[in-house]
């Protein structure tokens, strides 16, 4: 028998199979695939006397109508910090989840860290957090996703999923000059002018990263389980995902998934060498190449087609891509992408385009493209 000092064993072991940082073991993989829907404006349609109804003419419940019928197994709600009157407040986000719970559906929580919408576009800081310092603001962003998610917790929810931030892709909490109604003011170029910025990836990439940080401490630290999210919008472009994600990974933030906006319609506005067949086909590489380049799932969190009344094939239009969008989704990103949100489809025409519902609060076409 060969006899070998243990000490050499020991360190043969330790080389072969290098000890893992607890934090860096991954819990096992989630392979469920989710169809679910935004349904932020939900509750303001049923305040206005909105009626639901399937196509057979029968009035229904909006959730258990998209559960019931459209296999939609999830819903995403945007919360706001101290929005005016109330809307997409904590509360609000409460009670939609506790209706999704009543219906056995998972939840997402779409942190926007602003009092109104946050996008691409502009990212406002809170009104109540203005004049802060970056130190003081990285609080501000713990203690806001604590007292959400302590608010959901005491009222038996477990979110499924979190976002830290909505459509972050050029960082977080950062404002611009904004018209009576809260939309960005351009000038005659297009240009926005900022106001005030504490985290704007250009400018502030540290802040950024920190800000995104201070989120996920603060989610683990109430649902240790719960998915963290990072969100981007184009989810066709891959440079712009490189350029944030290799930014927080740079500065220390963390995330567990990857969201992403797919709109074709979108995203040929203004850009005539594109089709919607492409962008998708060009998102669903981005995909892959971020699940392989950051080792992390990826979700479609919004998505959206339009809705024409006048012309009907617009709408199987839409339902076409997006069963594509779902099959691939499903099937061509080696298991790495784990849904697809729809934003807002109970919308009618008029006030948002890429609903999913006519003018009479029915279901179109679209639709469909769920049970494809």
């Amino acid at each position: 028998m060969l006899h070998i000092p243990i000490r050499q064993l020991l360190l043969s072991a330790l080389f072969l199979f290098p000890l893992i940082p607890v934090s860096a073991r991954k819990r096992p993989a989630d392979t469920t695939f989710v169809k679910g829907a935004d349904v932020g404006f939900l509750l303001g349609q049923e305040r206005r006397g909105v009626k639901f109804h399937d196509r057979s003419g029968h009035e229904r419940e909006c959730l258990q109508m998209l559960r019931d019928d459209y296999q939609i197994s999830a819903i995403r709600m945007r919360v706001w910090v101290n929005p005016r009157g109330g809307t997409c407040d904590k509360n609000e986000l409460l009670l939609m989840a506790r209706r999704a719970k009543a219906l056995s559906m998972d939840f997402m929580v779409d942190f926007h860290y602003s009092d109104s919408w946050a996008d691409p576009g502009k990212q406002p800081i809170p009104k109540a957090w203005l004049g802060h310092t970056y130190e003081e603001m990285l609080q501000d962003v713990r203690n806001h996703t604590i007292e959400v998610l302590t608010l959901l917790k005491e009222g038996g929810i477990t979110p499924r999923w979190v976002q830290v931030g909505n459509e972050t892709t050029n960082g977080l909490l950062w404002s611009v000059k904004t018209d009576e109604r809260g939309w960005e003011v351009k000038d005659s170029n297009g240009k926005t002018t900022i106001t005030h910025s504490m985290g704007h990836i250009k400018t502030q990439p540290q802040q950024y990263a920190g800000f995104i940080r201070s989120g996920y401490d603060a989610v683990k630290e109430v649902f240790p389980d719960a998915i963290v999210i990072v969100h981007l919008d184009r989810g066709h472009r891959q440079s712009i995902y490189d350029h944030n994600l290799d930014t927080l990974v740079k500065y220390g933030a963390k995330f567990d998934m990857v969201g992403m906006s797919l709109y074709p319609y979108w995203a040929m506005e203004g850009h005539p060498e594109l089709t919607a067949d492409s962008v998708i086909t060009s998102c669903m590489a981005n995909i892959r190449h971020v699940s392989q380049k950051y080792d992390c799932d990826v979700m479609i969190v919004e998505t959206g087609y339009e809705v024409d009344e006048k012309h009907p094939e617009v709408m199987e239009e839409g339902k076409r891509q997006l069963s594509r969008v779902i099959r691939e989704a499903r099937t061509q990103t080696g298991g790495r992408c784990r849904g697809v949100f729809y934003w807002e489809p109970q919308c009618m025409p008029g006030g948002y385009r890429l609903g999913a519902f006519d003018s009479k609060a029915t279901p179109t076409a679209i639709m469909d493209g769920f049970l494809e």
